[in-house]
């Protein structure tokens, strides 16, 4: 869950770095400035940590600001965090299709081989497409990942396509499954992007920490100093010697790195270059029983949603005893008469009658994900200016290892260039 701490009155000394922002980036960029000797502090404008990245308790149900896993194969991860303390659990390694012919179970093969019989004995996929899906998932597993990053970018489809994949056999699982990966459903990202995901998927577990994925930047920001980031403390603008506090007050420092979300940034940079960001919206709902009796994801070929979950079946803790709790995302913002729409999409994808379905809550996220389509670069120069660095996953890639390694890289190149 996001950390709350009380602003009780210290007496401060002028920081040698200040960072906008308790993100993801602005934490990992924090934490490695500090492990250098540097005094920080960090502004943050809510009040918790985490940004995008945060859960809440909503009438005893653990809602996530919008449908977010964590994929344990991130290396930033594995070399910030302590995973077993965030108790995680386990989606099932692969998607439940739901096509116009019913539903389809698409597991990974490398840890579920019993499912490939099926497939291959009149199931959906003609074995050329099972046999080009295990040659791409090879590849982009065992072998290295520098190719991955330098090969010629294209559009997720054509690499698909030049994997030797038909348009079929795309439409019935990349693009419902990538759809709620990259928030788009013409598998338009970038084809360098979508196989280090793809490496990163095969090579690790998704999973969630038994306490919300709020507990992740949580347990980052308990590794930082008691006092070092301030809450409550919107920035108004850069100034010559540091910020100006949206109360009045100043905060001086030589260097300021910006990690806010999109919006920010460009007030407090003009300027500054940013892709732009996907919309999506979650929406909980609450059955008295499980509609899927397993911690699935649920995808649907004709994209009536990015994706659905039983999230009390992964963490039987996000529901109260009694109650099951589902998350479904669609792109966009939530209008009049799509929740209703969608519960009726639901109740045919899940074999079930939603009528006695609540909804708790919808959470939309407008900027959840930066845009990320070819020619896309993997990671970029912080620096935009004489003691001015700015972070987030729209310098990188947009997930948890593109936020860290962005605020790690920023914190590179400000020690860099302050000869440390």
């Amino acid at each position: 869950m996001s950390v709350t701490r009380p602003t009780t009155p210290v007496t401060r000394v002028t920081p040698d770095v200040l960072v906008i922002g308790a993100g993801l980036a602005g934490l990992a960029c924090a934490h490695d400035l500090l492990a250098s000797g540097l005094r920080v502090d960090v502004l943050e404008a809510s009040d918790g940590v985490g940004g995008r990245m945060r859960s809440d308790r909503v009438d005893g149900f653990v809602i996530d600001r919008g449908f977010q896993v964590f994929n344990t194969s991130y290396p930033q991860a594995k070399r910030r965090l302590a995973l077993r303390d965030l108790r995680l659990r386990p989606f099932t390694p692969g998607v439940l299709v739901h096509t116009d012919q019913g539903r389809v179970h698409l597991a990974d093969p490398t840890r579920a081989p019993r499912t490939v019989g099926g497939l291959l004995r009149g199931g959906p996929a003609a074995p050329r497409d099972l046999l080009a899906l295990a040659a791409l998932s090879a590849r982009d597993m065992l072998g290295p990942v520098r190719p991955l990053k330098r090969a010629e970018d294209h559009t997720t489809r054509t690499a698909v396509a030049a994997a030797g994949i038909s348009e079929e056999f795309a439409d019935l699982f990349f693009r419902p499954f990538l759809s709620g990966v990259f928030l788009e459903d013409e598998l338009e990202t970038s084809s360098r992007v979508f196989h280090l995901v793809w490496r990163s998927m095969l090579r690790g577990t998704l999973c969630l920490p038994s306490d919300g994925i709020g507990d992740v930047p949580a347990q980052l920001a308990d590794a930082l100093p008691a006092d070092t980031v301030r809450f409550e403390s919107p920035v108004d603008r850069l100034t010559d010697d540091g910020v100006l506090l949206a109360d009045g007050g100043e905060s001086a420092a030589g260097v300021v790195v910006v990690a806010t979300g999109p919006e920010p940034a460009v007030r407090l940079l003009p300027g500054l270059d940013m892709p732009p960001y996907r919309v999506v919206t979650t929406y909980f709902h609450t059955a008295p029983a499980s509609p899927l009796a397993e911690p699935t994801l649920l995808t649907d070929t004709r994209l009536r949603f990015l994706n659905s979950c039983v999230l009390s079946e992964v963490v039987p803790g996000y529901a109260p005893a009694g109650s099951s709790l589902i998350a479904t995302s669609v792109l966009g913002e939530d209008t009049g008469g799509r929740e209703r729409a969608l519960r009726e999409a639901l109740a045919e994808t899940y074999g079930t009658d939603t009528a006695g379905w609540d909804l708790v809550t919808a959470r939309t996220i407008h900027d959840a994900l930066p845009a990320m389509p070819p020619p896309q670069p993997l990671t970029r120069s912080s620096r935009v200016g004489p003691g001015r660095y700015v972070c987030g996953d729209h310098r990188t890639t947009g997930s948890v290892q593109g936020a860290l390694a962005s605020g790690a890289r920023a914190a590179r190149e400000i020690l860099r260039d302050l000869g440390r």
